[in-house]
């Protein structure tokens, strides 16, 4: 099963990026860039996929900026559920795309576009996220899709990971349950 780390300003420090790499490496096998405020994003993206390439992760990717991906040879891009339209384009750069859904008609429109992988939320209840789809909204969307479905969203547990491997899920993202991982 697929454990991707989604990192966040929380879970991943420059100051302590090889020792917080190391630590994601014990329990990932994906690892993707993400900080939203971060002005100095660019600079940050470059030091992350350098450092992070020297760990085993299957894949190494930058949040939302598929042009950035690309330049410092990220392996893909995460793109949100407001960017469909830079899925063709990110895969025309060879990019590994990984796109954020929430609901099936979402999953089956970035099938379509071509993505390589989605990530369906929220599964379990998550601060500021909206009401979960549940497991019953996840089987929904593995059953009407043909690429990898990643589970999202309030995974914090091992039972949470099995639910959502029972499913017949590829695997499971999370912010919170690699940042427990790290104690």
């Amino acid at each position: 099963m697929i454990a991707y780390a989604i990192t966040d300003p929380a879970t991943l420090h420059f100051n302590t990026l090889v020792s917080d790499l190391e630590r994601f490496s014990n329990n990932a096998s994906m690892i993707v860039y993400r900080d939203k405020e971060n002005l100095q994003y660019a600079e940050c993206s470059r030091r992350f996929v350098y450092e992070a390439k020297g760990y085993d992760f299957e894949k190494v990717l930058l949040h939302s900026d598929y042009l950035l991906a690309k330049a410092l040879e990220a392996d893909g891009v995460h793109l949100t559920s407001k960017q469909f339209s830079n899925i063709k384009k990110a895969k025309m750069l060879g990019l590994f795309v990984v796109v954020s859904t929430h609901s099936v008609i979402e999953a089956q429109m970035a099938e379509a576009l071509g993505a390589d992988m989605i990530t369906v939320s929220p599964v379990f209840e998550t601060p500021g996220k909206g009401s979960p789809i549940g497991i019953e909204g996840l089987k929904r969307v593995i059953f009407d899709v043909n690429l990898p479905v990643i589970a999202l969203g309030g995974i914090v547990s091992k039972d949470h990971i099995n639910m959502c491997e029972d499913t017949g899920a590829k695997g499971f993202a999370s912010i919170r349950y690699f940042a427990s991982t790290l104690l």
